[in-house]
């Protein structure tokens, strides 16, 4: 983009502290990254600010808030929840990413070390993988039996419903890249000095493993998007719009439910 097609408006936002940090981040100026992504961050501001008064909502009026973010690894979903979730309360609320299950844990039934995390009244959980692992992540990579796997889903639906009859504000993300992103991101990872411990033997078999995790991702979404617990599909091939698209769908959820409460 040649400087004297902008707009006004382009060059204020250029000219500005978001603009100028964009601009120089790069060894060569690119106007036309620079400017996306400054549009990106300015219009996540404002969807920050409208999350605070939503969040003001749950803690007063004791609402009980899940939004369960779930795609591929390398997808993103833990830096995106960290920018959706910069500037809002931390004292109401967390993020949920349960590690490798107990001997115990493996013993009881599958649903109940969700349940024992679930939100307090008052409280807005982001689930950073969520029971849906026995979804796509346990089968794909044989850390479940078929049997397992058919029970979980004969019983997903219902323990769905369940939270949302007890009134449990259920919101489902799915967060999708394409197999090519992936690769690209695992590479920086693999070559990033601060960041190349991030890289698991789960994330080496994830490309390999490409179309099982298809298959499986697929028919988790056809059996489990629900009248009463849709799955919401963000495109996260680029981070930034999908942190803004995940916040304006979390937004529009809870806000629907405010205004109906008569409660705003």
């Amino acid at each position: 983009m040649r400087m004297e097609r902008l707009t006004p408006q382009e060059l204020e936002l250029l000219n500005s502290k978001v603009g100028l940090k964009y601009l120089i981040r790069e060894d060569e100026i690119d106007v036309d990254r620079a400017l996306e992504k400054s549009k990106a961050e300015v219009e996540l501001r404002i969807l920050q600010e409208r999350l605070i008064l939503v969040h003001d909502w749950v803690i007063q009026q004791k609402r009980q808030v899940i939004v369960v973010c779930e795609g591929r690894d390398g997808a993103g979903k833990s830096g995106i929840i960290r920018r959706i979730s910069a500037h809002i309360n931390p004292r109401h609320f967390r993020t949920v990413a349960l590690p490798k299950p107990t001997e115990d844990e493996v013993r009881q039934w599958y649903f109940q070390r969700y349940v024992s995390v679930l939100p307090k009244p008052g409280e807005l959980a982001f689930f950073d993988r969520s029971w849906y692992n026995r979804a796509v992540l346990e089968p794909v990579n044989d850390f479940c039996t078929e049997q397992e796997y058919q029970q979980f889903m004969g019983q997903v639906n219902e323990f769905e419903r369940m939270l949302v009859e007890s009134g449990v504000h259920l919101i489902k993300l799915y967060f999708s890249i394409t197999k090519e992103e992936q690769a690209r991101r695992f590479d920086l990872l693999k070559r990033h000095p601060l960041k190349k411990w991030t890289v698991t033997s789960l994330d080496f078999k994830a490309q390999k493993h490409w179309d099982e995790y298809t298959e499986y991702k697929e028919r988790m979404l056809e059996r489990t998007h629900t009248d009463h617990a849709p799955w919401w599909i963000i495109d996260s091939n680029t981070r930034g719009d999908a942190a803004n698209e995940a916040l304006s769908r979390i937004l529009t959820e809870l806000e629907i439910a405010m205004y109906r409460s008569g409660s705003h």
